[in-house]
């Protein structure tokens, strides 16, 4: 009984998660394969091992022929017949051969073939793992920064956060904990590769949905995001449940729901507004911070034409035009915006 080898496959299945059957084939093909090269490679050869035992088997097939002109895999009718009268010509005789003779360059050619097989089993459940993370986020650790990107510790495996994936302004540093979007991942012959992201709007979303119970049942859903990583970003959420506070649920029992994303973003600021069927409604919520007087809508060309009050309109259209361009994101309408002309403000509180 090969009882080093069973528990050898036996670790290997509980500390590397691999399938000890799927080992075991492996090890059969590795062996034959081996075996076939130092007879030459024209026999006819396949291995087994016991499931039970460990013990590995080796078996040569050879035709029963007339004349022999290969011995490797040929066999003459007399031979055959001293060994079993039922024999023909044209039949196979199958020999079992010893693995302990097989010699020092096909045990290292099978030994080769069977790491061979590991490793691609490895990277088949490592793939399997992290294919299930796409278009999810994950925390990962600073490993290394250089000119390429920041390095990033997964877990099982490390992936570079690209310089134009990462926030603007943010500070990286070895040993920071950070969380990333996995947008897409890869397999190659020699390594499983994700791509990840701090500047995704889904990494906005996906932050909502881990601080959110409501979001994460389902109670709560976000219809949209619209995002400039490290500046501002806004999102839009509705609740199809009635008297539930969609905007109110994001933004958390003093605002500490937000502020736990806000904080993950590197100090990134968030509208949080409704989501509206009516487009003047919905463009006017997403205009936020600023207050709207009107809305008119043209539905053929899907611009909206907005008026706002004369103080507001630095407001409504932000800093070189971000919340103007954010709002028309969010809502897939162009926006216009002008003020009513009213140079004052509101009244004030007396």
């Amino acid at each position: 009984m090969n009882t080093e080898l069973l528990m050898a496959l036996e670790l290997l299945e509980k500390e590397r998660n691999l399938k000890k059957e799927s080992m075991c084939e492996a090890l059969e093909a590795a062996v034959a394969t081996a075996y076939k090269k130092h007879l030459g490679g024209a026999a006819d050869t396949h291995a087994t091992v016991d499931r039970k035992t460990g013990d590995i088997r080796v078996y040569c097939k050879k035709m029963v022929v007339e004349e022999v002109f290969d011995p490797l895999i040929e066999i003459s009718l007399e031979e055959a017949q001293s060994i079993d009268k039922k024999y023909q010509l044209g039949d196979m005789v199958e020999f079992t051969a010893d693995p302990a003779k097989f010699g020092r360059i096909a045990a290292i050619t099978a030994k080769q073939m069977v790491v061979q097989k590991i490793r691609e089993a490895e990277r088949g459940n490592i793939y399997d793992e992290y294919n299930e993370k796409k278009n999810d986020i994950m925390t990962g650790k600073v490993e290394k920064i250089d000119r390429r990107g920041v390095l990033v510790d997964l877990g099982t495996t490390e992936t570079v956060l690209m310089a134009n994936e990462q926030i603007p302004g943010e500070e990286y540093y070895v040993g920071k904990r950070i969380k990333v979007y996995v947008f897409e991942v890869s397999r190659s012959t020699k390594n499983i590769q994700l791509l990840i992201s701090r500047t995704h709007p889904n990494l906005v979303r996906k932050l909502f949905e881990q601080e959110v119970p409501e979001i994460a049942d389902g109670t709560v859903q976000i219809k949209n995001v619209a995002r400039e990583a490290g500046s501002r970003s806004k999102i839009s959420v509705f609740s199809d449940i009635k008297d539930v506070d969609a905007v109110g649920s994001c933004v958390g029992q003093k605002g500490a729901r937000v502020a736990a994303v806000v904080d993950e973003l590197n100090g990134e600021k968030i509208d949080i507004v409704e989501y509206s069927e009516d487009p003047a409604a919905y463009i006017s919520a997403a205009l936020s911070p600023a207050e709207v007087v009107s809305v008119d809508i043209d539905e053929i060309n899907k611009s909206a034409f907005v008026v706002v009050p004369e103080y507001q309109l630095s407001l409504a259209i932000g800093k070189e035009g971000q919340n103007a361009r954010l709002a028309a994101r969010l809502t897939g309408w162009k926006i216009d915006i002008k003020s009513d002309g009213v140079t004052m403000g509101p009244p004030e509180d007396k």
